[in-house]
């Protein structure tokens, strides 16, 4: 007969798990934060700028060179 072995889960698991279950609307809130921080739309123009004004490195960055 084998063991019965209870899955664990970690304190952080349950909080998250906790929390989501009280504020059910909180991971919407989190897209939207995100959307405000990170999902920005890219201008093709000026990331071409930044590439064409970046300069190469050297291969040996403490010689004198």
């Amino acid at each position: 007969m084998p063991f019965a072995v209870k899955p664990y889960v970690s304190e952080a698991t349950r909080f998250l798990q906790e929390l989501k279950s009280q504020r059910p609307e909180l991971e919407a809130e989190q897209k939207t934060g995100r959307g405000l921080l990170w999902d920005r739309p890219q201008d093709p123009e000026l990331r071409a700028a930044f590439d064409a004004a970046r300069v190469r490195q050297k291969a040996y960055v403490y010689g004198i060179d």
